[in-house]
């Protein structure tokens, strides 16, 4: 069953068309990489879905309910129960790491504040560092406390662009396992974008290969491998 669906999207920044009637469905409770490099479409992907662009043509459907259309938001970004980890992570750096993944909760108003903190403390390995400013973390740890603070807001989708792109290999290794399980411990779509091909066949359940804002190919990592596809045998050379 899909859980987002675009349909015949095209985006242009400028005269610059970064989409070109693009049509994708991404399957519910499964973790789908967009794959392709700078400048093909990947983010603006990301992005719309989360509302924070509207496409100029195309549709967008999440959970079955439409949520944009032909220039227009139907339903606005804090509605979609999305959460999106951007590539700098955006940690506040005047907040404790208690307090980055609080503060959500905190603005909802919502009960048992300090005991669903902890919870996620505990599942990221994270308590030792509750009182910590980002700047006293390390690149992993800053990653996993941007993901428990999307995550403690139970959203449906979560959205993740290129978020290991600043850590080294032993390190990406790490955070990819927690990443890997993501969905079966929380109940997730997720959708994570990468340049790196090596990164999304240790995670995806299916890879969508882009090129100048067009689909070459979408599959599972098996699939991908094997793909006879020019671009995409060009693509996983390197």
């Amino acid at each position: 069953m899909s859980k987002i669906k675009l349909d015949n999207i095209t985006h242009s920044y400028g005269v610059k068309t970064v989409l070109h009637k693009l049509t994708l469905a991404i399957e519910a409770n499964k973790l789908t990489c967009l794959l392709g490099s700078s400048g093909c479409g990947k983010t603006t992907i990301l992005r719309l879905i989360a509302g924070l662009e509207v496409p100029q043509q195309g549709q967008i459907e999440i959970a079955n309910k439409i949520v944009s259309e032909n220039g227009k938001i139907l339903v606005p970004p804090h509605l979609r129960n999305t959460g999106f980890i951007f590539q700098d992570l955006a940690l506040w750096p005047h907040f404790t790491v208690y307090k980055n993944i609080a503060f959500g909760l905190s603005e909802r108003g919502e009960e048992k504040v300090k005991e669903t903190v902890f919870d996620m403390l505990d599942f990221f390995g994270l308590q030792e560092q509750a009182e910590k400013y980002p700047h006293q973390l390390s690149g992993g740890q800053k990653q996993l406390v941007a993901i428990a603070r999307s995550l403690v807001l139970k959203p449906e989708i979560l959205l993740m662009d290129e978020p290991l792109a600043n850590l080294d290999v032993k390190l990406k290794h790490k955070i990819l396992e927690h990443i890997k399980n993501l969905n079966k411990n929380f109940d997730l779509t997720l959708v994570y974008v990468t340049h790196d091909h090596k990164e999304a066949f240790a995670i995806a359940d299916k890879i969508v290969v882009l090129s100048e804002g067009k689909i070459e190919e979408t599959g599972t990592v098996e699939q991908i491998k094997k793909s006879e596809n020019a671009y995409v045998s060009y693509f996983l050379e390197y």
